[in-house]
């Protein structure tokens, strides 16, 4: 693919901000990520899934470990001792520097997935626009650059299948979705709009005559081979070397449903608000005068992983979480099913991805990402599309600032965010045409700016408790309020934005 200086420029701008950060905060992702590199190195595959050396153990499907597997060839070239399984916590300069320059080298393929599916764009503006505003996008620069993860990278094989998809080939995109699922099993929420989309667009005819189309048989198993030989390859060799104790093994350590309802910090989704209104109600019910456990009363705002137990409201369940996200997909699935066209698979995956953020089981906040990177697409659509993609990035953004525990990165974050929003919206929507309003959605308008500017005192009031000046933390009771604040303010904007994705979808 020819590269134009823009593009360079943006990928050198972007290296340099990105290298900036290489002695920043690291999360306990940055030691994961290592010993999977050990673990990968020093071990026969057969072992892989099995050792315990460390508490993080190899916990995605097997192409990330082979990923992983890569990478370690590379790093015992920089230094040993990275690969080493018994040096647990090692972060010398060498192991930083190639860690993070791994994440930045990899992320290179969301960016020229981007850059292909803008090559046909109408408007040449949005050619850098949208590279540009997710390629310096604040949450993946503190998710994956601060933080440490590789999303950009797996996120950038999830745009090359709808790229592959919007093409309309298809064979293509089955093979890079099921090579994504191998890669991360999160994206598992994601598939039934590949699944729909690929079979009525690719196995059977379009005639909207027909109730029942007419399939393709050829088509279907064509796709069907695609899916299982990659499949095959990702676990026929820990199925051919361990049997199916092996395979069962991988699973066990894929899906750990002992986790709890929430994680330690709630994401900003519909079970953060079920979450504080319980804590309501059991204050409430300790005002006055009744009994209630002391497990209840740590169970939701410990900052722990664990069961999550509810003192008045009824216990969520993963069948209730799996009942309501499969609810509500196949609402979606149901709608483009009947309408098989590329612009609804692209809003479809959409709500899907915030689907299963707002009703999932054990939901992370980083879990936003898999909505706002394809909804960014969407946002040069429309300007209704483009406020909807505007108060969800903002909300998704400020849920993400917890990740950064320290005071020190605050100006990081902060600044960081306060620039790409100052220059990257104005850039989006300068080509849009703004429709005349009627009073009522001129009223929410105002409605939504100062949700937005409610971000900006939450944010104050958050750094200045982080700094133990705020009166409320000598309260022990009190000492999760900042976080379950932005959660609970997060979630209002979340929801707020997929009610009217979801309206806007179902109409159109």
């Amino acid at each position: 693919m020819a590269s134009t200086s823009s593009e360079v420029d943006l990928i050198i701008f972007s290296t340099a901000i990105k290298a900036l950060l290489f002695p920043s905060y690291r999360s306990t992702d940055f030691e994961v990520h290592r010993n999977w590199l050990a673990i990968t190195h020093s071990l026969p595959l057969s072992k892989w899934y099995y050792d315990d050396t460390s508490p993080w153990t190899l916990d995605y499907p097997p192409f990330f470990a082979y990923f992983e597997y890569v990478l370690s060839h590379l790093a015992i070239v920089v230094d040993p001792e990275i690969v080493r399984l018994d040096n647990l916590q090692y972060q010398s300069s060498s192991c930083i520097i190639f860690q993070r320059a791994s994440v930045i080298i990899t992320e290179l393929v969301l960016l020229f997935a981007l850059l292909k599916l803008v090559a046909d764009s109408h408007n040449s503006f949005n050619k850098l626009a949208i590279p540009s505003s997710l390629f310096l996008h604040p949450a993946i620069l503190i998710v994956d650059h601060i933080h440490f993860q590789y999303n950009g990278f797996l996120l950038g094989i999830l745009l090359w299948s709808i790229w592959a998809a919007k093409q309309k080939r298809f064979g293509l995109s089955a093979f890079l979705f099921a090579s994504l699922l191998n890669f991360k099993h999160i994206f598992i929420y994601l598939a039934p709009p590949f699944l729909v989309y690929l079979f009525r667009a690719h196995c059977t005819s379009q005639s909207k005559q027909s109730i029942i189309p007419q399939i393709s048989f050829i088509n279907f198993f064509q796709l069907a081979a695609i899916v299982l030989a990659t499949c095959l390859a990702s676990f026929g060799p820990f199925l051919f070397l361990s049997g199916v104790d092996g395979i069962i093994q991988i699973f066990s350590r894929l899906f750990p449903f002992q986790r709890g309802l929430n994680h330690a910090y709630w994401a900003g989704n519909v079970w953060a608000l079920y979450s504080a209104l319980d804590r309501i109600l059991v204050k409430f019910r300790l005002f006055r005068g009744i009994e209630v456990h002391a497990s209840i009363l740590s169970s939701t705002s410990r900052g722990l992983v664990g069961d999550t137990v509810f003192g008045v409201l009824p216990d969520i369940t993963p069948k209730t979480c799996l009942s309501l996200t499969l609810g509500f997909i196949i609402v979606i699935m149901t709608k483009l099913y009947q309408d098989p066209t590329y612009p609804r698979f692209l809003k479809s995956i959409v709500l899907s991805a915030f689907t299963s953020f707002l009703f999932g089981w054990h939901v992370h906040e980083k879990a936003v990402l898999l909505f706002l990177v394809p909804q960014t697409l969407l946002a040069v659509e429309d300007y209704h599309q483009f406020r909807i993609w505007l108060i969800g990035s903002i909300a998704g953004i400020n849920g993400l600032f917890p990740l950064l525990i320290h005071p020190q990165e605050a100006p990081i974050k902060v600044l960081y965010t306060i620039t790409w929003i100052s220059f990257i919206p104005p850039i989006l929507k300068k080509h849009l045409h703004r429709p005349h309003l009627s009073s009522l959605s001129m009223f929410l308008m105002k409605l939504e700016n100062i949700y937005l500017f409610g971000f900006i005192i939450l944010q104050i009031y958050h750094l200045i408790s982080q700094h133990e000046i705020n009166f409320f933390n000598r309260f022990k009771v009190l000492e999760f309020l900042p976080l379950m604040l932005i959660s609970l303010y997060t979630s209002i904007g979340l929801i707020y934005c997929y009610v009217k994705l979801f309206k806007v979808y179902l109409i159109s």
